[in-house]
């Protein structure tokens, strides 16, 4: 695969893998048919949408009618949360604060249409309070929704206690969770812990952009989100493009024919770049957890008396991509409303950058990566008061 410059934001994307490309033709030329029935075009279409559906129903344990193809993680993420609104017409649904754009946005939304919603708090490593969970549970509360690996500092929601808390209510909660960040970097089973639909995204895993799949528990009651004729999918009427489903097929079957080699791959990239960036800068502070609680690739810190998006210009003027707080919520200059979610302050909050490895990422790049931003982080430290006035307190 040709480089252009390092790629170190594959929190919001990564590069598509040659063999995916590669599954993808010929259903971009002479097999660019929609199912349908009677006619060998669309039969052949049919047996190829049930393989795809297959390989990626087989990654996170589930059955291949319970895979539901979408443009995207956020349109999966829709069509879960507001098809179970609105089988449940009214009541009651949690979150946390630190939790995905989509899941948020969605629950802002279904507030004003009437719906309550609790947003639990979450500690300093962005674990949510389970606690605040427990006692957050209300008769009529249908829906718990989570970010399952945080997009911003890559902690690991503790999936196994959320399921036992909602099993241990007298009704039903449905579970919805966001894996945008886990699926392909975690060992990630659905039936483990109780999830009714999750959300995946075929680009942060080297797959195609523009598709996605939705997982839902068959039995689970989903009011109809999106109305329209069926071509691909009866949740996400319309037409989808065949060549983007085979290419997730394609690059769910490269990960998951050695998810522990790949997640042991990227631990290991990510475990080198903060023990090189603890190296050669001082006043660095790791955002999250660490070790098995973190999502493998995310590697999210705090620089001292320096602003992030400085970094990130002067990193991109040396070719090299990285990202200051969370790309999906930056407005501005405003703090990470993650980060001040777990307690940082706007000086910390403005001095993060967050690095998201991918399988092509080597050592050398690092290497490379951390030197740079080292010359950065003391060539700005230079013009700042902050620093010099803390320097000179040192003296």
């Amino acid at each position: 695969m040709k480089k252009t410059g390092i790629y170190l934001d594959n929190c919001v994307t990564s590069p598509m893998a040659e063999e995916v490309l590669e599954a993808m033709l010929p259903y971009f030329s002479e097999r660019f048919w929609f199912p349908g029935s009677f006619i060998s075009t669309g039969e052949s279409t049919n047996e190829a949408l049930s393989g795809f559906s297959h390989t990626i129903a087989a990654a996170i344990g589930a059955r291949d009618d319970e895979i539901h193809f979408t443009s995207g993680g956020t349109l999966a993420n829709n069509i879960a949360i507001k098809g179970l609104a609105n089988a449940a017409k009214r009541g009651h649904i949690i979150c946390s604060v630190v939790d995905y754009p989509d899941l948020l946005t969605n629950a802002a939304y279904l507030e004003k249409q009437g719906f309550e919603v609790t947003y639990l708090s979450a500690d300093s490593k962005a674990r949510i309070d389970l606690q605040e969970l427990k006692a957050a549970i209300r008769p009529d509360t249908f829906l718990f929704m989570t970010t399952i690996a945080n997009h911003v500092v890559g902690t690991i929601q503790p999936l196994a206690e959320i399921h036992e808390i909602l099993s241990a209510a007298d009704h039903k909660i449905f579970f919805h969770a966001d894996a945008g960040q886990a699926f392909g970097k975690m060992p990630l089973k659905v039936g483990d812990y109780g999830i009714d639909t999750m959300s995946i995204s075929a680009h942060k895993i080297h797959g195609p952009q523009g598709i996605g799949a939705l997982y839902v528990r068959k039995g689970t009651s989903m009011g109809q989100v999106i109305h329209g004729v069926r071509r691909v999918d009866g949740l996400q009427t319309g037409g989808l493009s065949i060549a983007l489903i085979a290419g997730f097929a394609k690059a769910v079957e490269l990960i998951f024919n050695d998810l522990a080699g790949s997640i042991s791959q990227l631990r290991e990239l990510s475990d080198y770049l903060w023990a090189r960036l603890k190296k050669k800068i001082s006043y660095i502070e790791l955002n999250g957890t660490e070790g098995e609680e973190r999502a493998a690739h995310n590697i999210n810190v705090s620089i001292d008396y320096i602003e992030g998006e400085a970094i990130t210009m002067m990193l991109d003027m040396k070719g090299i991509t990285v990202a200051t707080g969370s790309a999906c919520a930056s407005q501005g200059l405003k703090p990470n409303y993650v980060l001040m979610a777990i307690g940082k302050n706007h000086v910390q909050s403005h001095g993060s950058i967050k690095f998201t490895v991918n399988r092509y990422i080597t050592k050398e790049d690092i290497d490379y990566t951390v030197d740079c931003l080292a010359e950065i982080t003391e060539e700005l430290r230079q013009r700042s008061p902050l620093y010099n006035a803390m320097k000179n307190q040192e003296k």
